[in-house]
């Protein structure tokens, strides 16, 4: 007997897909805060020449949020390929769950102080950088339902046509057997039609009733 679902079940795969969306976000934040420290560190001294705080303070805000830009889009396309995944959902879901951790960092580092500064020109490239990095991230969510449903599409067309190779060749190897059938059932019928045939010229044929051998000579009374 199959087991009714229970009540709590929406409520499971909600906590679920929560989970999965808050580790989506965190994954994307730690693999970007390495790529950027690899980054920064190999760039550092390029950055630092160019010749425009305009200049510079873009790119250092692109290194800083590549985990949002870059990384995080990455694990989108990729999840959605395996994952059925809302768009808006997991892309906003992914993005403020990194954010948060990124602000709880700099609390821990600067404290309230961190938190209470005003605004400036690299906070709102920062901004625009997270809104970007969420409309990244649908659009990879998108691109990769996509080419799930084209590869799904893909492998039942070729199951189809195996599926169709295998019933021709079920179909040629069945006429192949009723043509051995029938080659055995026309030799069975010419077997017994050989042993009924009359004997071959030359030899002498013995009236059926008769007592006397081929080889007898009958004999007549003397007169």
């Amino acid at each position: 007997m199959s087991s009714k679902p229970s009540a709590l079940e929406p409520l499971r795969v909600r906590v679920r897909r929560f989970q999965f969306i808050v580790g989506l976000g965190f994954l994307s934040l730690v693999v970007g805060a390495m790529l950027s420290v690899s980054l920064v560190l190999r760039l550092h001294a390029r950055v630092n020449a160019l010749p425009s705080d305009f200049l510079r303070i873009p790119v250092a805000v692109a290194l800083e949020n590549l985990w949002v830009l870059a990384v995080l889009p990455t694990l989108c396309y990729g999840a959605a390929r395996i994952v059925a995944l809302r768009t808006w959902t997991t892309a906003v879901g992914a993005a403020l769950s990194g954010g948060v951790f990124v602000i709880a960092l700099n609390f821990v580092r600067d404290g309230f102080e961190g938190l209470s500064t005003g605004w400036s020109f690299a906070s709102a490239l920062r901004v625009v950088a997270f809104v970007g990095g969420i409309l990244l991230s649908a659009r990879a969510i998108r691109a990769g339902r996509a080419a799930a449903e084209k590869g799904s599409a893909d492998a039942e067309a070729k199951a189809a046509a195996r599926k169709s190779e295998y019933d021709e060749f079920l179909k040629a190897a069945e006429a192949g057997g009723a043509r051995l059938e029938q080659r055995e059932g026309g030799a069975a019928v010419e077997a017994p039609a050989m042993t009924q045939e009359t004997p071959a010229a030359g030899e002498p044929a013995t009236p059926e009733g008769s007592a006397s051998p081929p080889g007898d000579v009958p004999k007549t009374p003397a007169a």
